[in-house]
């Protein structure tokens, strides 16, 4: 049978540069994003590399609910060994300085996309062994930034939410690993859309972020180890695997029980 990785936001950044790390790898792939013609790019360049791959692509707008549901639906067909939900969206300032519409944006594709494919690929595969799904956080995922106070909640989001998912398989003894991924700046397309601005230096803004090649070898660390999180300090730089961060109520007397 043959096996795919999945990868959300495949069409620059983290996402663009993972798709080469798994392809490296000898892993087929799906590769997911608007932009179908990036997504044509890519799989061209991978498949002059790796012609013995099979590249999938689909142009889904993860921001629409009703296509996420359909998305999943289409991979039916496909074994998924791994899912990555790497689609993100950035949105900087001051909380009432920011637009409605794009805080809409970032919660649909930050929280609702995440959650939604995350139970749909928990329900299909968390009796299958040698799976994974991996949901891509932040480092501001695990620490307040300034300007930065939705997409750091939602990012919270994502990183309770997939840290609880992996102890709730792990008591269940599922075989599907889920983990989180925590890179901090790294120099992408999210700095110019999370800004607003055309022109925008990561020198200038951060000095210390990684490339999008050296986030994606650090995500490619975390899928091999069996460690739930792998997170960027913000202030080193330096990357860490580690057990889940968040206190988890797992043993306690006073959880609600039920017949």
């Amino acid at each position: 049978m043959k096996k795919y990785v999945v990868i959300t936001g495949a069409s620059s950044g983290i996402g663009w540069a993972a798709a080469k790390k798994f392809a490296e790898l000898g892993k087929s792939l799906i590769l997911i994003a608007r932009r179908e013609e990036r997504l044509k790019e890519l799989k061209k360049e991978l498949l002059i590399r790796y012609p013995e791959l099979d590249i999938v692509i689909k142009s889904v707008n993860l921001m629409d609910s009703v296509e996420v549901e359909a998305l999943f639906d289409d991979m039916d067909r496909y074994f998924i060994e791994a899912w990555i939900n790497n689609a993100g969206l950035g949105h900087y300032g001051a909380v009432h300085e920011q637009q409605l519409a794009k805080t809409k944006q970032l919660l649909s594709l930050n929280i609702e996309a995440i959650t939604l494919l995350s139970i749909l690929y928990t329900r299909k595969y968390h009796l299958e062994e040698g799976t994974q799904l991996i949901n891509v956080s932040s480092a501001g995922g695990y620490t307040m930034v300034p300007t930065a106070v939705t997409y750091c909640a939602s990012k919270f989001y994502v990183s309770a939410f997939t840290e609880a998912l992996a102890l709730e398989l792990q008591e269940a003894h599922s075989p599907l690993q889920v983990k989180v991924f925590a890179p901090a700046a790294t120099k992408t397309e999210f700095g110019q859309i999370a800004n607003n601005r055309k022109n925008y230096d990561y020198d200038e803004a951060f000095g210390t972020y990684h490339s999008s090649e050296e986030a994606a070898e650090l995500l490619l660390e975390l899928y091999q180890s069996n460690q739930i999180v792998g997170l960027v300090d913000r202030e080193s730089s330096s990357f860490k695997l580690m057990d889940h961060q968040f206190a988890y109520a797992g043993d306690s007397s006073i959880n609600q029980k039920l017949d």
